[in-house]
């Protein structure tokens, strides 16, 4: 049962970094959107939970990667983001 739930987050997680790609693909997100950011960053996270219950090293890299480089879109994201009242 445990398996299953692991299962379950992991490919909860691959949908959200496939999607997010589609999406990219597709011409409905920017890569400095904070969808396509934030879709890659959970995506990134469920799928290193997973790797908790089934460990693989290269896709645990590439998730550390991955959730890395999420956090320099996203901050990217909030520093370019216009400020409220300023013109």
């Amino acid at each position: 049962m445990i398996a299953l739930l692991f299962d379950i987050v992991g490919m909860t997680g691959t949908a959200l970094v496939v999607g997010s790609f589609f999406l990219l693909q597709l011409n409905k997100v920017s890569p400095a959107s904070l969808l396509y950011n934030m879709m890659n960053l959970t995506g990134a996270i469920l799928l290193l939970i997973s790797l908790c219950y089934n460990f693989n090293l290269a896709s645990f890299v590439i998730e550390i990667f991955w959730i890395a480089a999420s956090l320099i879109g996203l901050y990217k994201y909030v520093k370019n983001k216009p400020k409220l009242g300023k013109a």
